[in-house]
């Protein structure tokens, strides 16, 4: 076995994945004082936000406009404005959220890295997990491969950020695997990034065919929406899709033609491909879902240069490096976060992170979407103990492997409560580090976390009418 060049042997925090949840983890046990490394299979930061194409990331905010998350996450958003990267939140044209924040990719990539620098974080780019070494509940060590060969790491806490539970489920941690009923997972989606389009026809052909769009508070909220709004989100084109599955122009199951403008007006992520049926964590069938993505991409392309009021001129810029995964495995928690939690705005003790997207589910095997909005105000907690394991003392699990069921992590797996979750994480890693087990004072990592700008305590919901 070889060693890393320039790197130590040891770290008070190893973070596994640097997604946006593992890089808000990151920052935020290095700004604790902790020795941090991070270990990234590919060549950059951002996760499902770069290599996955996901765009814009939704939602800071409650459904009545209340931002529910802040601290490491806004910071983010705010260094984006500061270079032109964003222009912020804005208000959600479709209705779904109260708020979208587009951004540009590229410039993504290197502000999470100059934090993550800053903050005197390690980063170990196109690096591959191996195994996990546990000794009497502890996790010991990692192993790991890239260009120097295969090494080992050891570290004090771990935090498996990797999406899929690589690291929780190498240490022994058991799992589930999507919806109860069948295992079924929501589908993967490759996303599709198209610029040089028409936004004006694009917006007049809104305003002028009101019945083939979708609005999911009212088309009367969303044409309000569309008149200031400074980027465009929209599903549209519904007729032409239902026409184009049917004489078999495009081959799979989708009801509306889902558009997101990014920082960069007049460029569009189309998330519409949904490639079902195919387990994320299967290299056969993530392979399979590579290819049938791509091809997915290409017959929407060509449906919008051809069906598309805007998008007649419009050139495909690229479709994303990894195709986008929704879920897989969920590991099996010291507390498992349930959609009866959500509902109910339950208040956690250990709450570290809050959140606002509502309960969101891609049919696994269907055409439809099933949305399951909350009631006005509603803001719903995470607590710490969804991200500790049973099984393995001194790691966390973060991001969406973490320990909630099929509904509740459909609702919870959006960037913002991913970020927010993060810096929780690794905050409490921080705390963890000179302990011999999971336990820290919570009063001690509420204080941490609310220094730095979390939110913690939902904002009161409106009184009923």
């Amino acid at each position: 076995m070889t060693s890393t060049k320039n790197l130590p042997e040891s770290y008070d925090v190893i973070v596994a994945g640097g997604g946006p949840s593992g890089s808000m983890a990151a920052l935020a046990a290095a700004r604790e004082g902790c020795r941090v490394l991070l270990v990234e299979q590919f060549g950059f930061l951002g996760g499902s936000l770069t290599a996955m194409g996901v765009g814009p990331m939704m939602t800071f905010h409650n459904n009545s406009g209340e931002q529910v998350i802040q601290g490491y996450p806004q910071e983010l958003i705010d260094r984006l404005m500061a270079k032109g990267g964003s222009p912020g939140h804005v208000e959600d044209i479709i209705t779904y959220v109260s708020t979208v924040t587009p951004f540009d990719s590229e410039m993504l990539k290197i502000e999470l890295e100059e934090m993550l620098t800053e903050a005197g974080v390690d980063i170990l780019f196109h690096t591959m997990l191996l195994d996990a070494e546990v000794d009497s509940g502890k996790l010991k060590a990692i192993t790991i491969a890239n260009k120097a060969g295969v090494s080992r790491i050891e570290g004090k806490v771990f935090i498996d950020s990797t999406g899929d539970a690589d690291l929780a489920s190498r240490a022994g941690v058991p799992f589930e695997f999507g919806r109860d009923a069948d295992s079924l997972t929501q589908p993967m989606t490759m996303n599709l990034k198209l610029g040089n389009v028409d936004r004006d026809k694009l917006i007049d052909y809104v305003k002028n065919n009101v019945d083939d769009c979708e609005f999911d508070y009212g088309a009367e909220l969303g044409l309000k929406r569309l008149e200031t709004a400074p980027r465009l989100s929209l599903k549209t084109f519904i007729k032409a899709l239902e026409q184009a599955r049917k004489s078999g122009e495009i081959t799979f199951n989708r009801e509306f033609i889902l558009l997101f403008e990014t920082s960069e007006k007049g460029t569009f992520i189309i998330n519409v491909s949904r490639i079902q049926g195919l387990n994320a964590t299967n290299p056969l069938d993530l392979s399979k879902a590579e290819m049938i993505g791509r091809k997915q991409c290409l017959e929407i392309f060509n449906f919008l240069k051809k069906h598309g009021a805007g998008f007649e001129n419009a050139i495909r810029l690229d479709s994303s490096s990894k195709v986008g995964v929704r879920e897989s495995k969920r590991v099996v928690g010291r507390y498992t976060l349930t959609a009866e939690d959500l509902l109910s705005a339950r208040e956690f003790e250990d709450t570290i992170a809050l959140g606002g997207y509502p309960i969101d589910i891609h049919s696994p095997d269907e055409n439809g979407t099933n949305t399951q909005f909350f009631k006005p105000g509603t803001t719903y907690c995470i607590p710490l103990r969804s991200l500790q394991t049973n099984e393995v003392s001194n790691l966390l699990v973060n991001g969406r492997c973490l320990s909630a069921s099929h509904e509740a992590f459909a609702a919870i797996r959006t960037t913002p409560t991913m970020m927010a979750i993060g810096q929780g994480a690794g905050t409490a890693a921080a705390l963890m580090k000179d302990s011999s087990g999971q336990a820290l004072d919570l009063g001690q990592l509420r204080n941490a976390l609310e220094k730095n700008g979390a939110l913690l305590v939902p904002p009161p919901a409106p009184a009923e009418a």
